[in-house]
């Protein structure tokens, strides 16, 4: 119960952090990375980010698997904001990737905090 507790209070902050960002750098388009010249770069390298977090996933045991999610979401959200940053630098959508790079970095980083809180009540 409480995990799913937890993933409720996140996905509100996630949804709330869209709006505020949204309306505060004025982003009223998202542009679609399919609908440019950097379509295949950004199927290959999510393909071969994936691949390496798959391969890598048996060598990460205990502690070392949040380390793993953070550098898995690390690499696959900075890609994404460096592509959107070159590819559709006029929309801005690359500011939203990367608050929702560092909120999600934060949440899997202090998840066991978060987890034990929710427990006790």
């Amino acid at each position: 119960m409480g995990v799913f507790i937890l993933l409720t209070i996140f996905l509100i902050l996630i949804l709330l952090l869209e709006k505020i960002i949204n309306k505060l750098f004025g982003i009223k388009v998202k542009g679609k990375m399919s609908e440019t010249s950097g379509k295949n770069i950004d199927r290959w390298g999510r393909v071969i980010i994936l691949v390496i977090f798959l391969c890598s996933l048996l060598y990460f045991e205990g502690n070392l698997t949040k380390w793993h999610y953070m550098l898995f979401y690390l690499s696959l959200f900075g890609f994404q904001a460096i592509l959107e940053w070159k590819y559709l630098r006029s929309s801005k959508q690359y500011v939203v990737t990367l608050a929702y790079l560092i909120l999600l970095v934060v949440f899997i980083y202090n998840i066991e905090y978060f987890l034990r809180i929710i427990q006790d009540i």
